[in-house]
């Protein structure tokens, strides 16, 4: 039996469902163009996971998919509209958007794509004007 926590989410109609498990390789805030244009918002708070520790349990075939580069593909429910997750298949990661999994007790750690914000956040999170060095940033950090 497994001690790994487990977490339900999904779109804003209910037609797609899915969950989390275990613990997200990465949590924060992205203020990259596309995710602000993507989510029609000045931020986006992200959860990185393992593809495996994603697993949908209603509604794979009422996914769209969408991908204006190869490092996102974007899915979204064909129903309503509402956003699900990004896979990333140059980090290996997929970034479930933090409103979808409303039980998920969300803990941003870091802020990315920091310079291109519309939104500033004091909050004392390290600010990266891209991303860290290990996710093939620069991994510098500016200003708050």
């Amino acid at each position: 039996m497994s001690n790994e926590s487990t977490y339900e989410g999904g779109c804003f109609c209910g037609a797609v469902q899915f969950t989390v498990s275990g613990e997200p390789a990465g949590m924060g805030y992205c203020h990259c163009d596309s995710c602000r244009s993507w989510s029609a918002g000045p931020v986006n708070a992200f959860t990185l996971w393992q593809p495996e520790a994603v697993r949908i349990t209603q509604g794979a075939d009422n996914i769209g998919t969408y991908n204006k580069t190869q490092n996102s593909y974007r899915k979204w429910c064909k129903t309503c509209g509402g956003h699900l997750f990004t896979e990333h298949p140059g980090m290996g990661l997929t970034d479930v958007y933090a409103a979808s999994i409303p039980q998920f007790p969300y803990e941003p750690g870091v802020h990315v794509h920091y310079e291109h914000t519309r939104l500033r956040m004091k909050d004392g999170l390290p600010k990266m004007k891209d991303v860290p060095k290990e996710m093939g940033g620069s991994g510098i950090t500016i200003a708050e």
